[in-house]
């Protein structure tokens, strides 16, 4: 894809071991068949999406619809980035960036799935990481959110090992039943005092008209 025409194609966030870009046509089928594969275990719902429901196809066709809807559905003050996770040059999972009126509200919101393969070795840790450092060190961002299942323990502690702060909880309704997560809420403040590892990011300078910020 040609970065001149779409700058986000430009960005890239390159940490120890992985590295963030948007995918080409080819790694988001790989994606998309991961994804198709399982993003969790059996019995297990951690995410409100319903991974485990339909056949491989379908989930990863869902996977290809909600990438594609992201970028042709962009606007300055509405825009979502779904970041494919390399690692070693090889995709492993997709994790997002989305805000709404960034240039006034200054909050991001993320999300994230990785493989099963690729889970419990940190790489999850590592994304987001890379996704706050964009946000907070290159974009000017003041908060970043995330809600999680309050029995998603793996993400739960993603989220804290961060420096996220509880925030009050949401509802859901998933199949007849409320569901309750809870939100969390990092802080600039939050994310510049602690330690972390080195983040390279380039290509915002490119992209900060479409993402509303000015020059």
């Amino acid at each position: 894809m040609n970065a001149d025409l779409w700058p986000p194609f430009g960005l890239r966030v390159v940490g120890a071991r992985v590295e963030l870009r948007l995918p080409d046509e080819d790694e988001l089928g790989k994606l998309a068949r991961l994804a198709g594969a399982g993003v969790h275990r059996d019995g297990e719902r951690p995410f409100l999406t319903p991974w485990t429901e339909g056949s491989a196809e379908e989930r990863a066709r869902a996977v290809l619809r909600g990438h594609w809807a992201a970028l042709a559905s962009w606007r300055p003050d509405d825009w979502e980035l779904g970041f494919g996770v390399f690692r070693d040059g090889e995709p492993i999972g997709l994790v997002g960036l989305r805000a709404r009126d960034f240039a006034v509200v200054r909050e991001v919101k993320t999300w994230s799935w990785l493989g099963l393969a690729h889970q419990g070795r940190g790489y999850g840790t590592e994304a987001r990481a890379g996704l706050l450092a964009l946000a907070f060190d290159h974009l000017g961002a003041t908060a970043a959110l995330t809600e999680v299942f309050q029995d998603n323990h793996a993400s739960q502690r993603v989220s804290r090992k961060l420096g996220y702060r509880p925030d009050g909880i949401s509802v859901d309704a998933r199949d007849g039943e409320a569901l309750v997560s809870d939100r969390l809420r990092l802080t600039r403040e939050g994310w510049s005092g602690q330690a972390r590892p080195p983040v390279v990011v380039d290509g915002v300078p490119a992209c900060r008209a479409m993402l509303g910020l000015s020059d």
